[in-house]
């Protein structure tokens, strides 16, 4: 157990219970106060708040490296996959711009198209198995459901993998943070479960993700099972967390809002602006970047090797961007929000993560329009590097 916080502009602490359950008024005190904070805990690092800054760091790849990119100091692996990266996310140029090049054609709106009657298909038959019991835990029975059964078809897996994905995920992403021995297991383990596949598909291609990436050339070579592998590795942990995360809470909002819900209800043509609104306020991801030489930023001296995080959900909430910052207009027509990231990094998998919430709000509020919390107190949060409601218990006429 840590030692509670005193001063978060000295000694901030990302994985604090309050702090992930309700971050807000911290960024809000920090952007006044120290819009750069610092700690020595979980490794070190820096934390800049408002969104001009964080842009600015996102941006500026010189001076800050994204090969690592993890909140918590990475694992010391000795395993036989410990040069395995996640390329593009991971990768600084040259490499990065092939990395991203390779697969864009994989997430351009009309690819992504292929992928949405199935993904309605897996929440329509989430949807069935509870509705007629009145309650349901949106998050676990459902928003945790979807992205792994869509990347499992992406990646031409049988979804009865999802369960196992899932656990994998939580491993590296949430609760391995905190825990190496957890975080280095699961990592093995899902390397070790994608590095078969790629050899079966190399003998047996399907129409699927790892079998393009293996027929593709770079630079005239064929791409390396370690980058194949990588790429594969940072889909099923990047691609399905974070989504879930989105539209957990995006169902947290409409549960304890039930103006926005009724009205979404009635005006089905308003999500998708919505959806950004939702993006914007709940944003689930902080990224980190390492300072790649001593370096000044807004006044604060760096070093190289330190930690930055990129705090996009607090940039999100910066009042000097966005008017009425704290508070969720889901008919908010301006929406510079950098949820998806900026610069050469933004995420590339932004059109396939808004499909998938875009159907699963849509199927949830065509057949749940009138929904609301069981119980507050049984809600609960994961924090760190991807934040989104874990627990949340709902019922329903």
């Amino acid at each position: 157990m840590s030692t509670p916080v005193k001063d978060w502009a000295t000694d901030y602490d990302i994985f604090d219970p309050g702090y992930v359950a309700n971050p807000f008024g911290v960024w809000d005190e920090l952007r006044q106060k120290c819009p750069v904070a610092h700690t020595d805990r979980w490794g070190g690092s820096w934390l800049p708040t408002r969104y001009e800054d964080v842009f600015a760091i996102a941006r500026d790849v010189e001076r800050f490296s994204s090969t690592e990119i993890t909140v918590a100091p990475t694992l010391d692996a000795d395993d036989e996959y410990a040069a395995v990266k996640s390329p593009p996310i991971s990768s600084d140029p040259p490499e990065h711009t092939w990395a991203r090049r390779l697969i864009l054609p994989l997430f351009s709106p009309k690819a992504v198209e292929r992928f949405e009657p199935t993904t309605r298909q897996f929440c329509r038959a989430l949807i069935d198995r509870f509705i007629n019991s009145g309650r349901a835990d949106a998050a676990v029975d459902y928003a945790q459901q979807i992205p792994v059964r869509v990347i499992a078809n992406m990646l031409g897996i049988d979804e009865t993998m999802s369960d196992t994905f899932t656990y994998w995920v939580r491993g590296v992403l949430e609760l391995g943070l905190t825990d190496p021995e957890l975080r280095r297991r699961c990592r093995l383990e899902a390397l070790q479960f994608l590095m078969q596949q790629v050899a079966a598909r190399k003998s047996e291609p399907k129409d699927d993700l790892i079998s393009y990436l293996l027929s593709q050339q770079v630079d005239g070579q064929p791409v390396s099972d370690a980058h194949v592998l990588g790429t594969c590795g940072l889909l099923l942990v990047a691609g399905i967390d974070t989504t879930w995360s989105s539209i957990g809470s995006a169902l947290w909002h409409l549960a304890t809002h039930p103006e926005d819900r009724r009205r979404l209800a009635a005006e089905p043509g308003l999500l998708r602006t919505a959806m950004e609104e939702f993006l914007r306020a709940y944003s689930p991801v902080t990224m980190a970047r390492i300072v790649s030489g001593d370096t000044e930023f807004q006044g604060t001296r760096m070093c190289a090797g330190e930690r930055v995080l990129m705090s996009f959900p607090s940039a999100n909430r910066d009042p000097a961007v966005f008017p009425d910052a704290d508070k969720v207009l889901i008919d908010r027509e301006q929406n510079r929000h950098i949820a998806f990231g900026v610069g050469i990094h933004r995420c590339a998998g932004s059109n396939l993560a808004r499909m998938e919430m875009r159907v699963a709000l849509e199927e949830w509020l065509a057949r749940i329009p009138e929904f609301r919390l069981e119980n507050a107190a049984a809600v609960t949060w994961a924090g760190g590097q991807v934040r989104g409601p874990r627990m949340l218990p709902v019922v329903f006429p």
